[in-house]
This record gives C-alpha cells, sequence and structure tokens, in this order.
C-alpha cells in the first residue's frame, strides 16, 4: 500500500515531464530551442521535436513570405524636384540563428523596425541618383530591383532574405503639384500649337496646290475650246464659200431668209419700213435681181425706224 502510494507520485511527475519535453511544429513555422538564451537545437522540419523540461524552451517563428509597408518618404531625385515615395517589401527568414542573434527577443516586430530603416535607406540611395522623370514613368522595373539588392544585402545580417520590391506611390508632394500641372498643360497646349500650326501650313500648301491645279485645268480648256471653235469656225466659213461658189443667187436668197427670220422675231422693238423696200425683194417677185449678190447690199438702201 505504501508503494502504491509512493509509485502514482512518480509516475504522474514522469508523465508530466515527458509531456513537456514533447513541442509540435507547425508546417508554417520554424523553431529554435534554447537554453539559457543559447540556441541548442534547430527546428525547421514540421512535426514533433523533444527539449530538456524546465531547463529549455522553444521559440517558434513564422516560415512564410512577410511583407512590410514602408512609411511615405520624402526622396530628392537628381534633377532636385522632391517626390513622395512609400513601397512594399516582401521578406521571410532565412537563417534562424543568425535572426535570433541580430533581433534578440524582439522576433518579427523588431526585425521590420530594422528593415524598415534599410529600405528607407535603399530608396534614397537609388532614386536619388536618376532623374525624376525616370522615377514617375511606367517602366520602373530595374529601379526597383535595385533597390531590391540593396536591401537584400544589408539585411544579410540579419538572418532575413528580400524577396520583393515594390513601389507603391511615386507623387509630388501636395505644395508642388499646382505648378506642375500648369507647367505640364502649358507644355500640352505649346505641343498642341504648333501641331494646329503644322497642320494649317500643310493645309495651304495643299489648297495652294489645288487651286494651282484648277487654273491649269481650266486654262487647258479653254485653250483647247478655242482651238476647237476656230477650227469649227474655219470649217464652216469653208463650206460658206464653197456654197457661196457654186451657186451666188442661192446663197443671197438663203442669206435674205435668215434676215428675215432675225428681224421678224417677236420681241420689244418694231421695224418699219416702205413695202417697196428692196428688203421685201424676194418677197414680191419670182425672180431675184440678178445684179444683187447679197441681202445686206440690198438692207443698206433701206430706211428704218425703230420704235420701242
Amino acid at each position: 500500500m505504501m508503494k502504491a502510494q509512493l509509485i502514482l507520485p512518480v509516475v504522474a511527475v514522469i508523465a508530466v515531464a515527458a509531456f513537456s519535453s514533447i513541442f509540435i511544429v507547425d508546417e508554417r513555422e520554424k523553431a529554435l530551442v534554447l537554453q539559457f538564451g543559447q540556441v541548442k537545437q534547430v527546428k525547421e522540419t514540421p512535426g514533433l521535436g523533444f527539449k530538456i523540461p524546465l531547463i529549455q524552451e522553444v521559440v517558434t517563428y513564422d516560415d512564410r513570405i512577410l511583407g512590410l509597408p514602408t512609411q511615405p518618404l520624402e526622396v530628392t531625385p537628381l534633377d532636385d524636384r522632391r517626390l513622395i515615395v512609400d513601397a512594399f517589401a516582401r521578406w521571410r527568414i532565412s537563417n534562424l540563428i543568425e535572426f535570433r542573434e541580430a533581433v534578440g527577443a524582439g522576433g518579427v516586430d523588431s526585425a521590420q523596425t530594422r528593415l524598415d530603416r534599410i529600405l528607407n535607406a535603399a530608396i534614397r540611395e537609388v532614386l536619388g541618383s536618376v532623374p525624376s522623370g525616370r522615377v514617375l514613368s511606367e517602366d520602373r522595373t530595374a529601379l526597383m530591383n535595385q533597390i531590391r539588392d540593396r536591401a537584400r544585402v544589408e539585411s544579410g545580417a540579419l538572418g532575413i532574405e528580400v524577396i520583393d520590391v515594390r513601389l507603391t506611390r511615386t507623387d509630388l508632394p501636395e505644395q508642388n503639384l499646382a505648378a506642375t500641372f500648369a507647367r505640364m498643360r502649358a507644355e500640352r497646349e505649346r505641343e498642341a500649337a504648333d501641331e494646329i500650326a503644322r497642320g494649317g501650313e500643310a493645309a495651304q500648301r495643299v489648297r495652294a496646290t489645288a487651286d494651282r491645279t484648277v487654273v491649269e485645268l481650266t486654262s487647258d480648256a479653254r485653250r483647247m475650246a478655242e482651238v476647237a471653235r476656230g477650227e469649227a469656225d474655219a470649217e464652216r466659213n469653208g463650206i460658206y464659200a464653197e456654197a457661196f461658189g457654186r451657186d451666188p443667187e442661192f446663197f443671197a436668197f438663203t442669206r435674205s431668209l435668215t434676215s428675215y427670220e432675225r428681224s421678224l422675231q417677236s420681241g420689244n422693238s418694231s421695224i418699219v419700213m416702205q413695202p417697196d423696200s428692196e428688203f421685201f425683194t424676194y418677197l414680191r417677185s419670182d425672180l431675184a435681181p440678178s445684179d444683187r449678190a447679197t441681202v445686206p447690199e440690198a438692207v443698206q438702201g433701206t430706211t428704218a425706224a425703230t420704235t420701242p
């Protein structure tokens, strides 16, 4: 009975000691076994681990990729234009022992504070060596890679690996925005005025070329028309001359009929003459006088009066 009473407490103590010597590492974590502040064991794989109860302790750290947004930082690029910049970094613990020695019991919070200072220094150094136009451009991959590489070198002593750095904002200070926008607007207006002037000049050249082409085409058409009209008049006069040479009396007769037609057309004027005027020679007799070659000669002796 006495033995049983002594054995039970011993078994309980042993069970408690056995359970306290076992620890579990999650797949998202890494663990260090510390003895009086010194690292005795590194556990980087998930599963069960063992430690000495009451003497050793287990400290776990996140093994995932962590994010660190930086505070807005004022940077002066190479052309002395101030910019407000903030960034976002992704990092992870690469060496547990170095990490523990560097940050001590502060853990991840202490590491992020020191990493923030490293990032700020890298951002100032890289962006201060280039013009502001390159910082504000869309293609800033090279600059972000430079910042990442500088931060990676500095943070290596902390047991930290900087995976990536991204610039999330690059803006002008509020007091400089109005002046910058006004300058940008003036530049765009000047470019627009230049484009309008070049367009007007090109339009004027096209218009002048078109006007010259119209004049040339019109002159050529008129010249061709005059040539055609002259050739037609020559052909007509040739026909008249040939007809007059064949039968002068018939030619005089046709000319008289033409004169009658033109004189007796309806209009606002009237012709008054004597009935025995030579103008009506071919209307009074069947035979025309043979000594008259043309009607206009007969018309010359006619006395006419025009009344409105």
